[in-house]
């Protein structure tokens, strides 16, 4: 028999958990066709993994890559590192549903996520938006999460308000509309507009939604800081009166103040375990995050969207408003400046050529460069940038990373946020897991890829994937155990990682001994339930 691939003299580690063992893979029409001794059979494209590990492909279920994606489909920071799924539409921002009212300011707030693309964001449903990222030449699988910040817009607009019995009921049946159309779930970003302007009941009424078709609640949590106990009470509130499974996005606790309720915060996971609430978590192996700039605004300043920001960052008196509220603090506000300092936050990226040179650095930096206060130079840059910069804050501890990544609730993610100076996490999370975390003895190597690979898929309801069982889709990394390891670091973070050798998506060769070679071969994937 000849294979369309055919992979030799690897270690097989399923990621079910369970020990490697030596064997075969053979390859067949994008899926996996025998597994065993396939001496005797031959291979149109033949590896030979020369005792290599040979694994599932991870599936990055944090993803900021959804309109990154149709500009340049092959994403080869996803696959270098050996990610064959990423999940986009998270943190209640993405690219649909969209109502046209709402395209241009939806546009601007995106970009301080995802970044700025010249798109004609033609689609409106969450059916057109995956057609449309279906018809370009992706690299890795996609999979999407219907995002609440986008329901609620389209249907009561940007305003911080309570929403009608009608509403909710319209937003509750959109919610349908997109699980139909394919969405895995739906995601909340709890400090960002418009979802940051919901009550809890409003969560548990779309939860209901979720729970009636078996699709999962992601969330980023009110707070990871000051508040997050009381902000995971919510979450499980959530999972308790609606049923539906729950899980955490980027699981953390912010802020060296904060380091201490970290106890109490493993606490309430074992809490939802004791009252079989299902809830997971996802993590990537750092101790610093990376999201939009405007965060460091008060939530007040986002009343309203994108416009109404920009006008009261050139309103001198609001500014003052704002530099009194970081510096009193709000209750349950995750206030980035005090809990990574204006040292602790450094910019990622922004979209002019006049400030290319705030990229890499700190605000302390910008605002000693400028000779201002660097909560003023903060402003000024936001108002220049439209919105559209990016930051890096420091806030963790590397004994939480590891306590957090050991736990049975979590999978791996990047959290991945393209951009000039980006996060090394985008180009270096797997390879940091399974060159520092399992070379270290933190985890053992199957119980580090189940968690890249089986767990994930099991989180989300992806049925195909996940697993090297023949049937499935062939996503498939080989990899050195001995000489994997990220290279990226936070001064120079767009690098790609060692050891990550050949990386297949759907039966097709996308990394062949190192080097990225970009086919058309990732689809979109559409849930259908867990059944």
């Amino acid at each position: 028999m000849e294979f369309d691939v055919l992979i030799r003299n690897g270690l097989i580690v399923d990621g079910t958990g369970a020990k490697g063992f030596r064997a075969d893979l053979g390859v067949e029409g994008g899926r996996i066709a025998a597994i065993g001794d396939l001496s005797g059979t031959s291979g149109k494209s033949v590896i030979d993994a020369g005792g290599r590990i040979v694994c599932p492909g991870f599936i990055d279920t944090h993803s900021h890559s959804g309109i990154l994606a149709l500009c340049k489909p092959d994403t080869p920071h996803n696959v270098m590192q050996g990610i064959t799924t990423c999940v986009v539409g998270q943190d209640a921002m993405g690219a649909a549903p969209i109502a046209e009212p709402f395209v241009g300011p939806w546009k601007k707030a995106m970009a301080g996520l995802e970044g700025s693309y010249d798109l004609d964001w033609s689609w409106r449903s969450v059916a057109d938006y995956l057609d449309r990222l279906d018809s370009v030449d992706l690299g890795p699988n996609f999979a999407y999460l219907a995002p609440h910040g986008n329901i609620r817009m389209s249907v009561m607009g940007l305003d911080n308000r309570r929403p009608t019995s009608g509403e909710l009921e319209k937003m509750k049946a959109l919610l349908e509309e997109c699980l139909k159309q394919g969405a895995f779930g739906m995601s909340t970003g709890m400090i960002y507009p418009p979802c940051s302007f919901a009550e809890t009941e409003e969560f548990v009424e779309l939860a209901r939604v979720l729970e009636k078709n078996d699709a999962v609640f992601v969330t980023h949590q009110r707070s990871e800081a000051d508040a997050i106990l009381s902000s995971m009470d919510e979450i499980i509130e959530i999972g308790k009166k609606s049923g539906c499974r729950i899980h955490f996005s980027h699981f953390k606790v912010a802020g060296k103040k904060n380091w201490g309720l970290f106890d109490a915060v493993l606490g309430k996971l074992d809490e939802c375990s004791r009252q079989n609430i299902r809830v997971s978590v996802d993590q990537y192996p750092y101790v610093a995050g990376s999201t939009t700039l405007s965060v460091i605004l008060p939530p007040w300043v986002h009343d309203g969207g994108m416009d109404r920001m920009l006008e009261r960052l050139a309103d001198p008196e609001a500014r003052k408003r704002m530099t009194a509220d970081i510096e009193k603090g709000i209750p349950g506000w995750d206030n980035f400046v005090d809990i990574a300092g204006v040292e602790g936050i450094f910019i990622t990226f922004v979209k002019t050529e006049k400030n290319q040179w705030t990229v890499g650095k700190s605000l302390a930096e910008i605002g000693s460069r400028v000779g201002k206060d660097p909560l003023e130079a903060a402003y000024d840059l936001l108002l220049e940038e439209e919105g559209t910069a990016g930051l890096v804050d420091f806030y963790g501890l590397e004994e939480h990373v590891v306590r957090i990544l050991q736990r049975p609730e979590q999978n791996v993610c990047t959290d991945g946020i393209m951009g000039g100076k980006p996060h090394p996490r985008v180009y270096g999370t797997y390879p940091r897991v399974l060159g520092k975390y399992v070379r270290e003895g933190a985890l053992d190597l199957p119980t580090a890829i189940r968690k890249m690979t089986g767990k994930p898929a099991e989180v989300l309801g992806i049925k195909d994937r996940g697993l090297l069982k023949v049937g499935l889709a062939a996503d498939i990394v080989v990899f050195d155990p001995e000489t994997v390891r990220d290279t990226a670091d936070y001064s120079d973070p767009v690098r790609y990682p060692e050891g990550i050798e050949q990386v297949l998506v759907n039966g097709k060769i996308l990394v062949k001994d190192g080097v990225h070679c970009p086919v058309r071969a990732g689809r979109v994937l559409r849930y259908t339930g867990r059944g």
